[in-house]
């Protein structure tokens, strides 16, 4: 099986200074290590931090679809997660990949391989992936 990969060439800077700005002038302690930054397709960028929690509270990414939602925004184009202490660019964690997918399958996301960073569709993070609204009755009920 052979796995295809969608690169998508163009690198949102300031998409990922602002989430490295938001790492780290808000992250603070154990209970915010992570920070996420997202387009909005009008352009507009949101930012959130993680809550951590050793029960497993949300990641920085699952926060900014949050934090866009109150603010009026229900469609993003392109997603980066940064770390505190100048960890640079974070790929999403399994849990985020699938809820990413879930909710904005065209969504672009930004990862890193060493100090190379390059944008990449988010199913190409889920190769064979389960896609959940293809599997909701509704959706059967339909076809």
């Amino acid at each position: 099986m052979t796995t295809q990969t969608h690169h998508v060439d163009h690198v949102d800077h300031e998409l990922v200074r602002a989430a490295a700005h938001v790492a780290r002038t808000r992250c603070r302690g154990d209970n915010h290590t992570m920070a996420a930054a997202a387009r909005a397709r009008d352009g507009r960028i949101v930012t959130a931090v993680n809550a951590y929690h050793f029960t497993g509270g949300p990641c920085a990414e699952l926060v900014v679809i949050g934090t866009a939602a109150a603010q009026g925004v229900y469609e993003l184009d392109t997603m980066v997660a940064v770390g505190d202490r100048d960890r640079g660019i974070v790929p999403p964690c399994g849990r985020c990949r699938q809820v990413l997918l879930d909710y904005f399958p065209a969504l672009k996301v930004i990862v890193a391989v060493g100090d190379r960073a390059r944008t990449v569709p988010v199913a190409d993070l889920l190769p064979a992936s389960y896609v959940w609204a293809d599997h909701q009755l509704e959706q059967l009920d339909a076809e």
